[in-house]
């Protein structure tokens, strides 16, 4: 049986105490913990970005990603800190968000592309979504990435 999910697309602004609290919770949990990458996460972009977030109805986060706008991070729209929690995961839920991170980068800033710094592991993942790689892979906090684009619709 899956939990019925509330999708929320907020600013800064918008988030709640609690729910910045389980966000940046999340993030530690995940980033920091799960993979060990000692890194400054709360890094001052949340201010700009958006913050799109599934929350069950009890109020428990099983999934969060920040869009950037154009010009922010890339020329594109870019998405960034994917994540589902650990209660979560193999349920399709990654799937479905990174599917509305993508629709909510579109109603947002129309006509642009996205990119993102994808953990290579997760190169199919994201092509299946039809991200196209766009340089080499790299190092970044310890763990292989690459830069992936997906064109403007």
């Amino acid at each position: 049986m899956t939990t019925p999910l509330h999708w929320q697309c907020n600013s800064f602004e918008q988030l709640s105490g609690a729910q910045l609290y389980a966000i940046l919770q999340a993030r530690c949990d995940v980033f920091i913990m799960e993979q060990q990458c000692i890194y400054p996460d709360v890094d001052g972009a949340d201010l700009s970005t958006l913050h799109l977030s599934a929350w069950t109805a009890d109020g428990q986060l099983a999934a969060y990603l920040r869009i950037h706008a154009p010009g922010s991070n890339y020329p594109e729209a870019s998405i960034g800190r994917v994540l589902t929690t650990r209660a979560f995961r193999r349920g399709g839920i990654g799937r479905q968000l990174v599917a509305e991170g993508v629709r909510q980068i579109y109603a947002h800033y129309p006509g642009h592309a996205v990119t993102i710094s994808a953990q290579l592991y997760l190169l199919e993942f994201y092509r299946s979504f039809g991200f196209v790689s766009v340089d080499q892979q790299y190092l970044e906090d310890g763990i292989p990435h690459i830069q992936m684009c997906l064109p403007a619709p």
